[in-house]
C-alpha cells in the first residue's frame, strides 16, 4: 500500500481528491490536512509515500511548507494558479494538477507516483539483499569524452552541478559527464556523500571545515568554499555533530 494524505484547506478540494483515491486500490488515504502545519503533524505521526497538495493556503504556501522539509514524501501539487508551475518543478514535485481536476488527469499523475514508490522500494530491498551478502564496490563508472570512464569514490573531492551536466572534481582531475544531479545522487553511496545544495554534493570525508553556510574543502591545495542550501543545513549538522568532540 501507498500511504498518502491530502493537504487543502478547501473542504470541497479535499472531497473531490478522496472520492478519486478510494477509486484506486494501492493508495491509503492516511489524513485530509487543512494546512502545511496540520500536515507537518501528519507526516510525523504516519509513514506518508505520497502528499497530495495546494499551494495557496492560510499561514503557510505549500511551496514554502516542501522547503521546510528535509526528506519530503513525493509531491504532486494540487492548485487552481498555473503560474507555480516551474517553481513546483524546481522542488522536484512529481507532478502539477489545475483545479478542476479530472479523475483521468488525476489517474495519470497517480500512476506515475505508483511507479516511482514501487521502483524505489524495489531498489530498497535490492540495498538490503547487497548489504547482507555481497560488498558494495568503491567506484563507478560515468560516461565522458565518448568513453567509460572509472572513478574511485575516494578520490571524489566535491560534484558541480551545470544544467544537465555534472562536472565530478577529483583530487587531481575532473570529469565532466551528461546527466543530472538527481541521477547521479541516487547512485552515490549516502553515508559517504551528502546534497548539501541543489548544485552541489560532497564527500564528507574531505570536508575540511564548516564556516558559517559554507563548508570548506581543498581542491588542487587551494582552499574551496561550497554554500549550504537551508533545506540541508539541519541534515549536515546533524552528521557533523556525530562525529564531534
Amino acid at each position: 500500500m501507498i500511504n498518502a494524505i491530502i493537504v487543502d484547506d478547501e473542504p470541497l478540494a479535499q472531497d473531490v481528491l478522496e472520492t478519486y483515491i478510494e477509486k484506486i486500490p494501492e493508495i491509503n488515504l492516511v489524513q485530509k490536512c487543512n494546512n502545511a502545519l496540520e500536515a507537518n503533524d501528519a507526516l510525523k505521526k504516519h509513514s506518508v509515500d505520497l502528499m497530495f497538495l495546494d499551494i495557496q493556503m492560510p499561514q503557510l504556501t505549500g511551496i514554502d511548507f516542501i522547503k521546510t522539509l528535509t526528506h519530503p514524501p513525493l509531491v504532486i501539487f494540487t492548485t487552481a494558479y498555473p503560474n507555480y508551475a516551474i517553481e513546483g518543478f524546481e522542488l522536484n514535485a512529481l507532478d502539477y494538477l489545475l483545479k478542476p481536476i479530472s479523475l483521468d488527469r488525476f489517474m495519470k499523475a497517480v500512476n506515475k507516483a505508483i511507479e516511482q514508490i514501487d521502483l524505489k522500494r524495489k531498489g530498497q530491498g535490492e540495498g538490503a539483499k547487497a548489504e547482507e551478502g555481497e560488498e558494495h564496490p568503491d567506484y563507478i563508472f560515468v560516461k565522458a569524452d565518448k568513453k567509460l570512464v572509472k572513478v574511485n569514490y575516494k578520490d571524489i573531492i566535491y560534484i558541480e552541478g551545470l544544467k544537465d551536466y555534472v562536472i565530478i572534481r577529483l583530487d587531481n582531475n575532473r570529469v565532466i559527464t551528461l546527466q543530472t544531479m538527481k541521477s547521479l545522487e541516487t547512485k552515490l553511496p549516502a553515508g559517504q556523500f551528502m546534497r548539501i545544495h541543489r548544485s552541489y554534493i560532497v564527500n564528507i570525508a574531505k570536508i575540511d571545515a564548516i564556516v558559517g553556510n559554507m563548508v570548506e574543502v581543498t581542491e588542487k591545495s587551494q582552499v574551496k568554499h561550497l554554500p549550504v542550501g537551508k533545506n540541508y543545513r539541519d541534515e549536515l549538522l546533524e552528521i557533523i555533530n556525530q562525529n564531534k568532540i
